[in-house]
């Protein structure tokens, strides 16, 4: 047997033998055996197989690169890492900066980084053996963070992918359903993700019935907001004057008082059908009416009334309504159920903005060209149950049903 032989192997240089025994450690190592045990098997002392590891270390503080990719990631690492992530040639300058004593905001005065990076990174990527701030380790543990192929979370938590899809099917969007999660399961902290997890889950991997549910949820029936006109040129819409919205006081605005309503009429084909629509400013609870002989003034009458005259009159305060004609009789309104009615200025569907997003969910319901009055008040019921029985943000996650159930049983 030559001079550098290793395991039966003979090599013509000692460089070679060295770089075989380096090989084998890490074999070793991915194997399973620890430290000790590996230095032992390739005939190296424990120091070797550190330095091996590690990197050395020279006399003048600097740090080499290690002999031995043990740290290597599971995965394959990219060739450019984005420079909103600390480098290697970084992490090198904060270990040499560390051990010469620089203090973190030095450190980040140096690398212009914020101080709370380098701190960060001094935390999360010593060695959780020794302490110590390696920084060839540190890279190699960055590196296996970095965002790999996995399995997401909504796919391997038992409940949780039936959940978000009934919730789907309800037409709830991914805020409220995170939301209602964490509301529901107070105490499982499996069942909570982020509204964006269920976003990049349903929108970016949804396939087969899933990417059906969404397509379902999502169907809100225009594409672009309409253009705001001009307020200022136009002729007043009834005889008898409008109290506008600007009277309307000021407890309204902040949504601090129940019962105050807004209004507006959702059109079928050729706008000779029509389904009214009112929302209640504080809890968004919101009811249909049913217009299936016409939507002019006198119907609107007679359906407004019929559905709210059984309310308690805390519920019972104002109406906001567009300038449509359908409400020429609100005088009459008015009077029948001791509310006043406000209307909007021209071309400003923003100042009704809960009942314009109620319409634009609707719509998913009631397409646009259809003929609205085939529809019976049944039906309509049970579509205003989905609105009403979703979760809000702004109610706490709460759901309309529950706030307006509460104001009849107080009042």
């Amino acid at each position: 047997m030559g001079r550098w032989a290793f395991e039966g192997v003979e090599y013509a240089t000692r460089g070679e033998m060295c770089a075989a025994r380096r090989r084998r450690y890490a074999e070793l190592l991915e194997a399973g055996m620890n430290f000790t045990q590996a230095a032992r098997a390739v005939g190296v002392s424990k120091r070797t197989g550190k330095v091996w590891r590690n990197g050395r270390t020279r006399s003048n503080g600097r740090n080499e690169k290690p002999s031995v990719d043990w740290y290597r990631s599971t995965v394959d690492i990219p060739q450019k890492i984005s420079s909103r992530y600390l480098d290697q040639d970084e992490r090198i300058s904060i270990a040499d900066w560390r051990k010469a004593g620089m203090s973190v905001r030095g450190i980040a005065r140096r690398l212009n980084r914020l101080a709370s990076t380098v701190s960060r990174e001094l935390a999360r990527n010593a060695n959780p053996a020794t302490g110590m701030y390696e920084p060839y380790r540190a890279q190699q543990m960055s590196a296996d963070r970095l965002r790999r192929p996995k399995p997401a979370k909504i796919h391997t938590v038992p409940g949780l992918l039936a959940y978000i899809r009934a919730g789907l099917r309800a037409h709830w969007n991914p805020e409220q359903i995170a939301g209602r999660l964490r509301a529901d399961f107070p105490d499982n902290d499996a069942m909570h993700v982020c509204a964006e997890t269920i976003y990049q889950a349903i929108y970016v991997q949804a396939k087969g019935e899933l990417k059906k549910d969404v397509i379902k949820a999502l169907g809100s029936g225009r594409a672009q907001r309409r253009p705001h006109g001009q307020t200022d040129c136009r002729r007043p819409r009834f005889r008898e004057p409008m109290v506008m919205i600007g009277e309307r006081p000021a407890e309204v605005e902040d949504r601090a008082m129940p019962g105050h309503w807004e209004g507006d009429l959702i059109c079928g084909a050729a706008s000779k059908s029509a389904i009214g629509t009112l929302v209640e400013r504080s809890t968004r609870f919101t009811i249909l009416l049913h217009l299936p002989d016409g939507h002019d003034a006198e119907h609107v009458r007679q359906a407004v009334i019929r559905k709210m005259q059984y309310l308690p009159k805390l519920l019972r305060n104002s109406l906001t309504w567009d300038q449509g004609s359908e409400l020429a009789l609100r005088k009459r309104i008015s009077t029948t159920l001791d509310m006043q009615v406000y209307f909007c200025d021209p071309h400003s569907p923003w100042q009704r903005g809960t009942n314009e997003d109620t319409n634009g969910l609707l719509r998913q319901c009631f397409p646009r060209g259809t003929d609205l009055s085939a529809y019976p008040e049944d039906y309509l019921d049970a579509v205003a149950e989905e609105p009403n029985d979703r979760p809000r943000k702004t109610l706490g996650y709460r759901k309309p049903s529950e706030k307006i159930l509460e104001l009849i049983n107080t009042a």
